[in-house]
């Protein structure tokens, strides 16, 4: 049967994509039928897997971390589309490789799931893992956030080569305390970005709270020092760099100090010396991974679609991707991908939307945002359910004004493919 493995899931890959199935599909299948066909091929790339996972900015933190390697003359297999199970990842690897199986890539660097994550590394352990930050999500799926970080910790014991931390996340920096064997490196904040950067425990901290006695800092090999409008500043190798940043939102900034250290190390284990010049190059072009902040045409005027999946994740949206002068839409599903548990909501201050208000809400939780942003005094124009007619309507009734939807996973699908029918969309396969 594992003769046939590779070319009977490429057929139900290219059936899947003309009918417009899932990304995952042909993974699924071949898992099935070959159950190994994800080890095997992996093993054979000469500097390994490296994994990266969290709760926020898996897709962009790997996106950044391949065209970085990129920028140094490797060849890397990722999984584009996001879709971090494993078998998003079996079906990323039929795409890539030839028709006996064989994958022609130096390092493979796979956003995964959480939880999906432990099931990878059982089977592929990898040589480099990146664990960006723990965040009260999905928690329908993980349960409590200390789950969540047991989980990453998992990932942490399984790696072989070198693990990459979040320093300003206590629950994350606390792995490194487990470990015995894989070499552990950081990244980091300056001091006066820390505010900007919640961890879970600063979000839910009242005023007045104490401040819990926190041990010293190790050291970063990258530290995010300022965040500007369209640069940035960080440093590493006892100097501060200045570098442009295409990518929009805050949170983006933090998670492309991840990236610098990974593929700093990455590199660095390369044949050739690391081009420092080349990384920061190809740091200042990453442009948004889909739906994370993506920018579209639509009638002459800009349309963004912001990922947001969780209390810190839209607070930060909301503050990178301000509604003064934008028509606002707002699409909340509750699909299994998304999570079905949406009382995150209510964790999320919307006061910044009370000016302009909301045009238009949507997703099959659209009355729950609707009451969530009654509460913030926000005014809402029409609610409707159905993705499909709510954005053809936001987009009619705002034709003469840029345009921005706050949107989960897969309302931001769906909205992407309407979006498709009147406009250029990347495509992502």
């Amino acid at each position: 049967m594992l003769y046939f493995s590779v070319p009977l899931g490429k057929l139900v890959r290219r059936v899947s994509r003309l009918r417009g199935g899932g990304s995952a599909l042909p993974g699924l299948v071949v898992e099935k039928i070959d159950p190994g066909f994800m080890q095997r091929t992996l093993s054979t790339l000469p500097l390994g897997v490296a994994v990266v996972s969290g709760t926020n900015g898996k897709t962009t933190t790997t996106k950044m971390v391949v065209e970085l390697l990129e920028s140094q003359g490797l060849k890397v297999f990722t999984n584009r589309t996001g879709s971090n199970f494993t078998r998003g990842v079996a079906a990323a690897l039929l795409g890539d490789v030839d028709w006996r199986g064989r994958l022609d890539a130096d390092i493979a660097v796979l956003e995964l799931d959480e939880a999906h994550a432990v099931h990878f590394v059982n089977r592929v352990p990898p040589r480099y893992s990146l664990l960006l930050n723990v965040l009260r999500d999905q928690l329908d799926r993980f349960g409590e956030i200390d789950k969540t970080a047991q989980l990453l910790q998992h990932i942490a014991s399984k790696t072989t080569g070198t693990v990459v931390l979040n320093r300003e996340d206590p629950r994350v920096a606390r792995i490194a305390d487990t470990l015995d064997g894989p070499e552990v490196r950081y990244f980091g904040l300056d001091d006066s970005l820390l505010s900007t950067f919640p961890n879970d425990d600063d979000l839910r901290a009242g005023p007045g709270s104490p401040v819990p006695a926190l041990p010293a800092k190790p050291h970063a090999d990258v530290v995010l020092r300022r965040v500007g409008t369209d640069d940035a500043d960080f440093e590493y190798d006892g100097a501060t760099v200045t570098t442009g940043m295409k990518l929009r939102g805050v949170y983006n900034i933090f998670n492309a100090a991840a990236a610098l250290v990974l593929a700093r190390c990455i590199a660095g284990n390369g044949a050739a010396p690391t081009d420092h010049d080349g990384l920061l190059k190809a740091l200042s072009e990453v442009a948004p991974a889909f739906g994370r902040g993506e920018s579209l045409v639509v009638d002459g005027l800009p349309l963004d679609l912001v990922l947001v999946k969780n209390p810190s994740g839209f607070r930060l949206g909301l503050k990178s991707f301000p509604a003064g002068g934008y028509a606002t839409m707002v699409a909340i599903n509750d699909n299994y991908a998304d999570g079905r548990d949406m009382s995150w909501l209510w964790d999320v201050e919307f006061d910044s939307l009370r000016e302009g208000g909301v045009d238009q809400l949507s997703g099959s939780r659209a009355y729950d945002m609707a009451l969530r942003l009654q509460y913030d005094e926000v005014a809402i124009g029409a609610v409707n359910p159905e993705i499909a007619p709510a954005l053809a309507a936001f987009i009619q009734g705002a034709k003469d004004k840029p345009k921005r939807i706050f949107c989960t996973y897969t309302a931001m699908l769906a909205i992407r493919r309407e979006l498709s029918k009147i406009t250029t969309v990347e495509v992502v396969s």
